[in-house]
């Protein structure tokens, strides 16, 4: 995509499928759950209505909308084990109780194993990733003087980006993106327009960010201009 036709959104614009932690977080009823592990993004609703009254589900209610990472050993990709004292044989580590796709300690004649994958390996519940850094933005409509800090993901493109102001301007596709004059390159991320995240850098000298955060200027597109 070029400077000249940046603004041109694609004809299917989809969600970056990055998600910031806070967006899993309102994730956390019984009829709407998410959670995230080992940095990507679960909707268990599903799960969660298939299971409803299930004691087994508790565990999981209780982490909706937080993130399991600890529940898992990263290098297996799978729930941690330990030596169970009684038997001296491999369990599942599960300090918040036994849950779902859990099997029991000892035989039970009503344990069956027949459901396939455990929700923790089946990728029909992945939703997208979960942003290992966010940062946030200011962007100004030039034509309103408008102006919002949005959070977004450090791996979101500009027409991510572009895609969460949407809520706040529906035509944010009729203005070019600019920063410090240049059109940016939509398809490509702040970073790779040049415009570093420096909160760190700020944290380090003591200083508030927000005195000092990135602008994105946004100037509408005028056709009537090239008649």
């Amino acid at each position: 995509m070029t400077t000249e036709d940046a603004t041109v959104l694609p004809s299917t614009m989809l969600h970056s499928r990055y998600y910031t932690s806070q967006e899993v977080a309102v994730h956390n009823t019984m009829d709407d759950l998410w959670v995230s592990y080992l940095g990507k993004v679960y909707d268990l609703t599903p799960l969660a209505q298939e299971f409803k009254g299930d004691i087994l589900l508790k565990p999981i209610l209780a982490a909706a909308g937080k993130d399991i990472s600890h529940w898992f050993d990263e290098k297996r990709k799978d729930i941690r084990i330990e030596i169970d004292q009684l038997t001296n044989c491999q369990k599942y580590h599960t300090p918040q109780g036994r849950f779902i796709h859990i099997p029991p300690p000892l035989p039970r004649i009503d344990w069956f194993n027949d459901f396939g994958k455990p929700w923790w390996t089946d990728p029909k519940y992945e939703v997208g990733y979960l942003s290992e850094k966010t940062r946030q933005i200011r962007i100004i409509n030039t034509l309103t003087s408008q102006e919002q800090v949005i959070e977004v993901c450090s791996e979101e493109t500009v027409n991510d980006i572009l895609e969460r102001y949407l809520e706040y301007n529906a035509h944010a596709a009729s203005y070019t993106w600019k920063y410090e004059g240049v059109p940016l390159k939509m398809d490509s991320t702040l970073a790779e327009n040049g415009i570093e995240d420096e909160d760190e850098m700020f944290y380090e000298l003591q200083m508030e960010p927000d005195d000092f955060r990135q602008s994105i200027l946004l100037y509408f597109n005028d056709d009537l201009t090239e008649l």
